[in-house]
Order: structure tokens, then sequence, then C-alpha cells
């Protein structure tokens, strides 16, 4: 059993920053892509950020390009998100996810609220 618990969220007013954690439980966390993914309101789940387990190769969603980056720390099993020039529209609920052996492990969330 894997799990991942996220931490960092909380209320900020447009243009500021957070950055998020996910701290996992796995042994082998070094050996597996890590995901970040959010959820509005009435929207759907939606992938925001991905590292590859070595933390070579990232993917973005296009609204965030240039304004988040992901990051891991393998020693630490950890992986992070740090979030700049926060707009509203980044307003959701954020999970850290992970799809270890063909299962699909989340978080709880933890919620960013930007003010505008």
């Amino acid at each position: 059993q894997v799990q991942l618990v996220e931490s960092g969220g909380g209320l900020v007013q447009t243009g500021g920053s957070l950055r998020l954690s996910c701290a996992a439980s796995a042994r082998t966390f070094s050996s597996y892509d890590m995901h970040w993914f959010r959820q509005a309101p009435g929207k759907e789940r939606e992938l925001v950020a991905t590292i590859s387990w070595s933390g070579g190769t990232t993917y973005y969603i296009d609204s965030v390009k240039g304004r988040f980056t992901i990051s891991r720390d393998n020693a630490k099993n950890t992986v992070y998100l740090q979030m700049n020039s926060l707009k509203p529209e980044d307003t959701a609920v954020y999970y850290c996810n992970a799809n270890i052996g063909g299962t699909r492990y989340w978080g709880q969330g933890t919620q960013v609220t930007v003010s505008s």
C-alpha cells in the first residue's frame, strides 16, 4: 500500500506563490513518474504536471507553463509543485498521484484558493 500526503495549500492573492509538497511512503518512490492533478468546483480533474522518475523530464499543461515548476527529491520521497504568479483560475484542490504496478494512488488533496 502506497500513501501520498499533500501539504502546502492555502489562500493567496493573485500574483502570489505557494509550494505544494507530496510525501510518499513507497520505498521504491524513485522508480516512478509522479504527477500533480487539480480539480476545480464543477470541473473534471485535470493533469497539471508530471515529472519522470529521475527528474530529468517534466511536462506541464499550457495554462501553467512558465509559472509552475515540478521537482522531486528522491532521497526524501517527496515531490513538489512550486506555483508562482497564481491566478484565480488556479483555484482547485490539488492532488498528488502515482501509477504503480497498474494501480493509481492518490493523496487526500490540498486546497489552493487564489483571491482576485
